[in-house]
């Protein structure tokens, strides 16, 4: 089974471009969604980050993402520690959903592929690429936030250029990009490669 990676900068529509890929059947494991329900599911995870960043970040027996935001956004030591303790367990919690899947190929969407190594299990990578207007206007609506709060996230990510350089292939997300026939050309491509390995 083909591995194919999916990631993109904030605000560029890899979540829509995954959706698009689940409709024509591949498998969609979301890194993202899968890390914030670990620091509830794993104990181990819990006491570890409990240990490292304090009791505050679990409120009442629950886990406090903006409490934990607020240690690590501005301190790059402290980040760092954190995705040392969940990436570990977000490539084992992928390796066990993996093994379910019965598809031609499974998209593992992660915001930060490259920046995390996860790209090193995959067979090919999409990056997912879109103007800064655009992206900036999309953020700003869906999470209700100043254009200062985007930029400000945006500058922490890789840059367009630098995950096309690590990517095998770009969809762009733009209003008039063709994104849907992009998406099956793409599709088809996954689904000829698992076929030319069975050879």
């Amino acid at each position: 089974m083909k591995i194919i990676g999916l990631t993109g900068g904030i605000g560029s529509g890899k979540s829509t471009i995954a959706r698009v890929f689940r409709s024509m059947g591949a498998p969609i494991y979301t890194a993202d969604d899968r890390a914030k329900a670990l620091y509830t599911e794993s104990q181990d995870l819990k006491t570890a980050v409990t240990a490292r960043f304090g009791a505050d970040v679990y409120p009442n027996d629950h886990f406090a993402p903006a409490v934990m935001a607020s240690k690590v956004f501005q301190d790059e030591k402290a980040l760092a520690d954190l995705n040392a303790l969940v990436h570990p367990l977000v490539k084992e919690d992928f390796s066990s959903w993996l093994k379910d899947q019965n598809a031609p190929y499974v998209i593992r969407e992660a915001a930060i592929l490259f920046e995390s190594g996860s790209h090193l299990d995959c067979h090919e990578v999409i990056t997912v690429e879109a103007n800064e207007d655009e992206r900036i206007r999309r953020v700003m609506k869906r999470d209700g936030v100043s254009e200062e709060q985007v930029r400000s996230r945006m500058d922490k990510q890789w840059s367009d250029p630098e995950r096309a350089a690590m990517a095998t292939h770009v969809i762009v997300n733009n209003p008039r990009s063709l994104v849907l026939k992009r998406c099956y050309d793409l599709h088809e491509h996954f689904v000829e490669l698992r076929e030319a390995a069975k050879v």
